[in-house]
């Protein structure tokens, strides 16, 4: 009897170990972007935030372009915060174009960093916002590493604060060429790493394993530590006589599944237009095609469980999903990211 019992309590103890190693345990952080221009958060957005993230939010504030008629540098798509921001943890996130310092002087750069910090300050003390890191977007390349990296430099100085820059998957892998932006942290951007085709047969762009596998491998090497942005959005490539007109992230499976406009193919992804019409703002011609390019919990665990193989769990990092503003609470909960998240 007392072997039997004995017995029961060690495949007891044994089950409970294995369900615990099969169980994600990461000590990850969730947040979110927004990346409107006008900042309004539904009420299941707003909630999900604070269920998910603890209301820790990346707020996009503004962009920079180069304005060719005036010949400088000017910030676009400033921020037009008409709800007040309830989040307690916000990162302002700055999108620079590359252009920007392809056009630059390199005492136009210091001056650009100068007028960037101008502006961020007067928009978070307008909304009293209280911040310690500044995060950066910019897909610099070789011939503007040196500037950009120098604007990194500038702000930090004038700043004071703890700066982010984002990482594109080849800039892991050939860091020593690209080279490692001067920042505390960066910010793996794990999507966007396949090319956008117009055959219906070719992979999600968005996110496939096989494009991935590229480039992960050198992420234990990668000289800065990392926090890592997943995609929540879905888009549809328009494609006419076998080419991409253009990508619409307005054009989805609702309006696709509408069997008036719209037949399937035997690609389930991709849609044939019925007649031609408008639909968005958008002119469709009978006989194109959409491909629908969707983002859900299979595709985000499918992604998380590849990409934390490669990452230690013993450095804390956030997982920031792009972006809440497109958030569809019929496709992804509160906890379906919390899940996702614990994985790493």
């Amino acid at each position: 009897m007392k072997y039997s019992f004995f017995l029961f309590r060690l495949l007891l103890l044994l089950s409970f170990a294995f369900l615990a190693s099969c169980s994600p345990s990461g000590k990850a952080d969730t947040a979110f972007y927004y990346w409107k221009q006008s900042f309004s958060l539904s009420q299941p957005q707003q909630e999900v935030i604070e269920k998910a993230a603890g209301h820790k939010l990346y707020l996009r504030f503004f962009d920079i372009k180069w304005n060719t008629k005036e010949n400088r540098a000017y910030p676009e798509a400033v921020i037009n915060l008409t709800q007040k921001i309830s989040a307690k943890q916000v990162t302002p996130v700055i999108f620079i174009t590359n252009q920007t310092f392809e056009k630059l002087t390199l005492p136009g750069v210091d001056s650009l960093a100068e007028h960037t910090q101008h502006l961020l300050s007067k928009l978070s003390t307008d909304q009293k916002l209280n911040y310690q890191h500044v995060q950066f977007d910019c897909d610099w390349s070789l011939s503007t590493k040196d500037k950009y990296f120098h604007f990194l430099k500038t702000f930090k100085t004038i700043s004071n604060k703890s700066l982010e820059a984002t990482i594109r998957l080849h800039q892991v892998k050939y860091q020593i060429k690209t080279g490692v932006p001067p920042v505390d942290r960066g910010v793996l951007m794990f999507y966007n790493m396949g090319k956008i085709s117009a055959k219906p047969e070719d992979p999600n762009s968005i996110y496939n394993s096989k494009d991935a596998a590229t480039y992960i491998s050198h992420l234990p090497k990668y000289l800065l530590p990392l926090d890592i942005a997943l995609p929540l959005f879905s888009w549809s490539i328009h494609i006419r006589n076998s080419e991409v007109i253009q990508v619409y992230g307005k054009i989805g499976k609702s309006i696709l599944s509408d069997v008036n406009n719209f037949e399937t193919t035997p690609n389930k992804h991709v849609f044939k237009a019925r007649r031609s019409f408008f639909t968005e703002g958008v002119y469709v011609k009978i006989g194109d095609l959409f491909k629908l390019e969707e983002t859900d919990k299979d595709l985000l665990d499918q992604a998380a469980e590849q990409l934390a193989k490669h990452l230690s769990k013993d450095e804390k990092r956030t997982i920031i999903y792009y972006e809440i503003g497109n958030f569809d609470p019929t496709i992804f909960r509160a906890k379906d990211l919390l899940d996702i998240s614990a994985r790493f």
